[in-house]
């Protein structure tokens, strides 16, 4: 799997992937929720990456898993530490968390994946668990 650098936006955006796709799809309302905080605004992304640089990791994923055939055969503990290690600016962390739980409960369900994947984010940069990360005013504001 390629590495991006260190605390940069495509780091944390593909965390943000790793949780749409940690359930085997990805719902409309997933990427729609993003969209509506403006996640790749907030990541620092170009617009329009994130759908890439989903489409990159499920690439790469399948790659990595041809005989199983399943995104997350080969997303093991060590590929989350690897993958966690890239983001240590706490503001960009909870960003990219922030970002992940939304979307994962768009669809009103926080899958086995999706949770396998945000406890691993709460794990490795240290947060407590059941910690929210800070939400911005524009997450405040829809949550209204």
């Amino acid at each position: 799997m390629r590495s991006y650098p260190h605390n940069s936006p495509e780091a944390a955006a593909r965390i943000v992937a790793l949780v749409l796709i940690s359930d085997g799809h990805v719902c409309s309302s997933e990427f729609d929720i993003l969209r509506q905080l403006g996640a790749e605004r907030e990541l620092g992304l170009e617009p329009q990456l994130l759908p890439h640089i989903v489409h990159t990791l499920c690439e790469e994923l399948l790659a990595g898993g041809y005989e199983t055939g399943s995104l997350m055969a080969n997303v093991d503990d060590s590929t989350l530490a690897s993958l966690m290690a890239e983001i240590s600016d706490p503001a960009l962390q909870r960003t990219a968390l922030r970002l992940s739980l939304a979307a994962a409960r768009a669809d009103g369900h926080l899958a086995d994946g999706e949770a396998m994947v945000v406890a691993a984010a709460r794990h490795h940069w240290r947060l407590v668990d059941g910690e929210e990360p800070i939400a911005s005013p524009t997450a405040r504001r829809l949550a209204a």
